[in-house]
């Protein structure tokens, strides 16, 4: 009976030793972690309570993910780390997401923000994806914009539009856009 316990020890205890050898084996390759953020970018917009007032990023180094960002629900930022963490090939979770504090006049702000930037003309356009690409993170007063628009002038519009909202004591626009083409002499 107990040569029996030993050896089935034994045996879990080669395959362990094992398994984890050939997790750390693996190499890691450009795509392969090209594949892992394609995954990891999916199943985070995936998050059925992601919203415009969220905020996620991440950063891949090897096979271990940090997740980063703000989020108005601390379920929403245990959601995220969940998903990450179930995606074949990640090894290691970081989850460095940041709980929005609960506040009355943030929701206000959010709110008067979301109407500033998505019921302008010339920005309505981005109300249209399911996802909205400019986030709207608030916080103590202080708003960040968050994503990517389609030119300059956007970001700059979305910015204009989002310190015109009374009470607002900061704005900070990290809203991307791509590069501008040179113009090719002819």
């Amino acid at each position: 009976m107990k040569f029996r316990f030993l050896l089935v020890v034994l045996v879990l205890f080669v395959l362990a030793v094992s398994t984890a050898a050939s997790a750390q084996t693996h190499p890691v390759t450009p795509k392969a972690v090209q594949n892992l953020e394609k995954q990891v970018r999916h199943q985070l917009l995936m998050l059925p309570y992601l919203g415009v007032f969220d905020n996620l990023a991440f950063k891949v180094n090897g096979y271990d993910v940090t997740l980063l960002g703000q989020v108005t629900r601390p379920t929403l930022r245990d959601d995220a780390e969940s998903v990450v963490k179930r995606i074949e090939g990640v090894e290691k979770v970081d989850n460095q997401i940041e709980v929005l504090p609960v506040s009355i006049n943030d929701d206000n702000l959010r709110r008067a923000l979301y109407y500033a930037i998505y019921d302008y003309a010339p920005l309505q356009r981005y109300a249209l994806s399911p996802q909205k690409p400019i986030r709207i993170i608030v916080k103590n007063g202080h708003a960040t914009l968050e994503g990517v628009v389609d030119s300059e002038m956007d970001k700059t519009l979305a910015g204009v539009r989002a310190n015109g909202v009374p009470g607002v004591f900061s704005v900070t626009n990290n809203l991307q856009a791509p590069p501008k083409k040179a113009k090719k002499k002819s």
